[in-house]
């Protein structure tokens, strides 16, 4: 069955015929057949009428309803089609097609008005965007895998750091930043997220809710988490960009790589080749330059950067100087007693924050249930809090005892438990 011509194909064989194209020749430049050409010829030659103009709109009925939505408030800010369908069908049951809509907005209503973006530069220092890109087929280590490049892109100097990773999930997305961070030597005001799930957990954009475990370690470095507006690749065309370049340049799939690490190394070394090169818009010198510059109004990385961590809470601290967390008691330094405390649940270890430092350390699931430093018990009173009384004789002998390596132990440990204790 032939295809019905469009109407500007039509109005492309009316005026190639009055070019004095033949009728052959213009079959073949639209990809129809001939016999098309000659009819549709024949029927403007008798200046037949487009029976099409004659039908009804199946958005027709819909039209006072479609007149309401255009005075409401929807329409101050723009004329949105795709929100005027969703509209309709969910308020009036219209069934018929989007394009339909399309048409017949178009026909009724004039052209809206050309809505301008304003135009700023980013001041230095004070934003970077951040997104993942991901690369299917890296060989490394005489295997094929997937890789994900995490981009952090300085809005104002356009210098970028990436960092790989395996994984995307709660512990790789701050891992990433922490290594990204280093590498740009500083932290933005500002990071501009996706609304990827280790950053929103609910809702989108200016309205979504910040991931617990993202804002804990956003407070903790001292920037506010802004999330990109859903379904406005805009919001971030900086990292968006470098993110293409970065696939279309330093394409990591075109080599061999020994392992992760030298991946690493040579995307680093490529990423300050490529800034020594290009020209930043906001001051015309290098990204280079314009990066070192920007680099001194970053906020200083602090001497331990918050160690990635899955499991976030707020604990209040026992009169043994304890936290409960995921099932066992974990000790703090026993000034902290009856304060407050954030318990952070990293990868290997549990790290406990007290006035944004860390004040304790622990193993994360051992098989102990108490979990305890001795030296959390130790130290003068406070004002506050009444020191622990210190260990007897018999105390600080057992844990002489008990610090031994197996092998220096006494053979009889019992026997030496009861020398202590005369």
């Amino acid at each position: 069955m032939e295809r019905r011509l469009k109407r500007e194909e039509v109005m492309t064989i009316e005026v190639l015929h009055e070019r004095g194209v033949s009728k052959r020749a213009i079959a073949r430049q639209l990809g129809v057949d001939e016999k098309a050409v000659r009819y549709r010829l024949a029927r403007i030659a008798a200046r037949a009428r487009d029976r099409r103009a004659d039908q009804v709109s199946s958005v027709a009925p819909f039209a006072e309803a479609i007149a309401e939505w255009m005075r409401s408030r929807e329409a101050e800010r723009g004329m949105n089609g795709l929100a005027l369908y969703t509209w309709l069908a969910a308020e009036h049951g219209y069934r018929g097609s989007y394009k339909a809509v399309q048409r017949f907005v178009r026909a009724q209503y004039p052209r809206p008005a050309i809505r301008v973006r304003r135009r700023i530069e980013t001041p230095p220092g004070a934003q970077a965007q951040a997104d993942w890109a991901e690369f299917r087929g890296i060989e490394v280590g005489a295997a094929s895998c997937t890789l994900f490049a995490f981009h952090l892109v300085l809005s104002h100097s356009r210098f970028e750091a990436i960092a790989w990773s395996e994984r995307t999930d709660e512990l790789a997305w701050l891992s990433v930043h922490n290594a990204a961070l280093r590498r740009l030597g500083g932290v933005p005001g500002v990071i501009r997220v996706d609304n990827c799930k280790t950053a929103i957990a609910h809702g989108a954009g200016p309205w979504g809710e910040v991931n617990e475990r993202y804002a804990t370690y956003a407070r903790t470095l001292r920037f506010h988490v802004d999330a990109a507006r859903p379904h406005t690749p805009e919001d971030k065309g900086k990292v968006e960009r470098r993110i293409l370049a970065h696939k279309a340049g330093f394409d990591p799939r075109r080599r061999a790589w020994r392992d992760l690490a030298e991946l690493q190394a040579a995307t680093d070394a490529a990423v300050v080749r490529s800034a020594e090169k290009r020209i930043c818009p906001a001051t015309g010198a290098t990204v280079w330059s314009s990066y070192q510059a920007e680099q001194r109004l970053l906020t200083p990385l602090p001497a331990l950067l918050p160690e990635p961590f899955d499991l976030v809470a707020q604990r209040r601290v026992s009169r043994e100087s304890t936290v409960a967390f995921e099932g066992r008691a974990y000790s703090v330094p026993f000034h902290l007693a009856d304060t407050v405390v954030e318990v952070r649940g990293c990868a290997a270890t549990v790290q406990i924050f007290a006035e944004g430092a860390v004040v304790a350390e622990h193993a994360r699931h051992t098989r102990a249930r108490i979990v305890l430093e001795p030296s959390h018990y130790e130290g003068e009173s406070t004002e506050r809090v009444i020191a622990p009384v210190p260990l007897g004789r018999m105390g600080r002998r057992l844990a002489e005892i008990w610090a031994m390596a197996p092998e220096r132990r006494p053979i009889d440990q019992y026997a030496a438990y009861a020398e202590v204790a005369r």
